[in-house]
């Protein structure tokens, strides 16, 4: 399937990569994926990315993303809604940190282990994207995957990534809107 990736799409995965490299993480996720494709230059993503106005949103974006990789895979809006039901999301992390440690809800080091080659395996979820892609390409006609179609999948896919783009204007059907 890479091989039908463009250098722009690339470029993301391996952007992708390396953050999760930088960060240590276990395996590469679907919100490497977020911060690769907020990094992206002169590409169709980016282009997309720039005319919904998140040029301006990126260290936001990985606040919110830590924050909900925090509590368990939790967004804001989720939060929120536990909130209106009497439930205190924060006191829950509070607690599970109180007696497990920082970070004990994020559940990243028991998801996934590197292979003994070095390098850090995809999440099923980042798997997940990847193949998304393809059928978002396939769906609009294109012959190559473009970061606009990893921008595509995981605005349509259900998950933190989303919810966290959505609440920065960035849905799936406004990324639709801006590529015709």
């Amino acid at each position: 399937m890479f091989e039908r990736f463009t250098q722009g799409a690339r470029a993301v995965v391996e952007g992708a990569v390396a953050y999760a490299e930088s960060r240590e993480a276990p395996a590469v996720t679907d919100e490497h994926l977020v911060l690769a494709l907020l990094d992206a230059e002169g590409t169709k993503g980016s282009f997309v990315l720039h005319a919904l106005g998140m040029e301006r949103q990126r260290d936001t974006v990985e606040r919110e993303l830590a924050e909900a990789r925090r509590r368990g895979g939790v967004s804001d809006a989720d939060a929120r809604a536990l909130a209106g039901l009497g439930v205190d999301v924060d006191a829950i992390v509070a607690r599970a940190e109180e007696e497990h440690g920082e970070g004990a809800l994020a559940g990243t080091a028991r998801r996934a282990r590197r292979r003994l080659t070095g390098h850090r395996p995809f999440t099923p979820e980042a798997k997940d994207v990847l193949e998304k892609s393809l059928r978002a390409a396939l769906g609009r006609g294109d012959r190559s995957i473009g970061d606009e179609h990893l921008l595509l999948a995981l605005t349509a896919r259900p998950g933190v990534p989303r919810d966290v783009l959505a609440g920065h204007g960035l849905s799936h059907d406004a990324v639709v809107r801006v590529l015709g």
